[in-house]
């Protein structure tokens, strides 16, 4: 499997997961992932972004609400459609199909690159990051959210106790990269009317090891700068008990890379 082919999954995904995550049931993301992740951004105000995979939108606004001027890219038609759409009254923001594997874009166009829970879609993963590094400006960054290398493993069951919580994450396969398996899934916060009438997500899904991620960083030419793995306090779990096994173990892995001047 190839980027192309990998976005004409996420293509079929596009309509189901805009509904379902603007409905409020990506709980991970609105109740964890993307406010760790902008909490660790640097400071964008006027500056030059590129958002990388930007599915539906909502994370690239978010950054484009810090103050920075944006341009948005998915490879998936009916994604960039959707955020076009919904974000078209933000000044300033660009929307671009295209691949994060080939980028249209010439060298050193952008102050600093964004990528929410893209990265570890597609199977050209030195390709992505060289490509976001040639547009990144002398000083610029790279800053992506991709799920935690040691807990999204081939192998992952939830042990829960008798009250029904989170004690312990059971993992295994971590080196072995099923190249592209496809997993089948909605959002666990939707309830069934929600789902009704709606095909499973297909994901596939190309795992790397923490080494090979951040190796891969290194041999592009990035410094490592910053790292974060997200996790929640007890009042958001009494609020959302849906993200009580964040506390268990790291499902997600933030990750800033600097281009040198």
């Amino acid at each position: 499997m190839d980027h192309n082919e990998a976005g004409h999954y996420w293509d079929g995904n596009a309509e189901a997961w805009t509904k379902l995550a603007r409905e409020g049931y990506d709980v991970s993301r609105d109740g964890m992932n993307t406010p760790e992740f902008l909490a660790m951004l640097p400071d964008v105000a006027g500056l030059e972004g590129l958002d990388i995979g930007c599915g539906e939108g909502a994370n690239m606004r978010a950054v484009a609400d810090l103050g920075a001027r944006m341009t948005a890219l998915d490879i998936s038609p009916t994604f960039v459609g959707h955020a076009a759409c919904s974000h078209a009254d933000a000044a300033g923001i660009r929307f671009i199909v295209a691949s994060a594997v080939e980028l249209p874009f010439a060298d050193e166009s952008f102050d600093f690159a964004t990528s929410f829970m893209c990265m570890m879609e597609f199977p050209e993963t030195e390709r992505a990051l060289a490509e976001a590094f040639r547009v990144l400006r002398p000083g610029g960054f790279l800053q992506f959210s991709i799920t935690h290398p040691c807990f999204d493993t081939p192998h992952r069951r939830n042990l829960r106790g008798p009250d029904g919580r989170t004690y312990a994450i059971e993992v295994g396969g971590y080196f072995h990269d099923p190249d592209g398996e496809v997993m089948e899934w909605l959002f666990g916060a939707a309830p069934a009317e929600a789902r009704e009438g709606l095909q499973p997500f297909q994901t596939p899904i190309f795992r790397r090891t923490i080494s090979e991620w951040l190796n891969l960083l290194v041999d592009v030419g990035f410094v490592l700068e910053r790292m974060g793995e997200p996790t929640v306090d007890d009042a958001t779990v009494a609020q959302t008990p849906n993200l009580q096994d964040h506390q268990v173990v790291a499902y997600f892995l933030h990750v800033r890379g600097r281009k040198l001047a």
